[in-house]
């Protein structure tokens, strides 16, 4: 029809969100702390600590680079498990202490 809009999936959650759900909105009983809601408050605190634990922690000397090693120099550092980047960094210093760059 002219003249008529479509919604967009996030003005129908919008519009969803005016109106209270069919069972009504959830209402603590008081007793299960883990079941009970969040306040905005505690909302705000927690999403203001997972935005500070993003990035590079600070103060640290690494830099990013692009790097090209052997297949299998990769995959046996990956088959280690976790911190596999962290090792290879590690290996690569231990050879500098016995070797010269040039």
């Amino acid at each position: 029809m002219p003249g008529s809009k479509t919604q967009t999936n996030r003005e129908k959650a919008l519009l969803a969100m005016k109106k209270p759900p069919a069972g009504g909105y959830f209402v603590w009983d008081g007793k299960d702390e883990d079941e009970r809601p969040l306040t905005k408050q505690e909302m705000e605190a927690g999403i203001a600590e997972a935005r500070a634990r993003r990035g590079r922690p600070a103060g640290s000397t690494k830099s990013v680079t692009t790097i090209r090693f052997d297949k299998e120099v990769i995959v046996a550092f990956q088959a280690t498990g976790k911190g596999w980047q962290t090792r290879m960094n590690n290996a690569l210093k231990d050879w500098l202490k016995t070797h010269s760059p040039g």
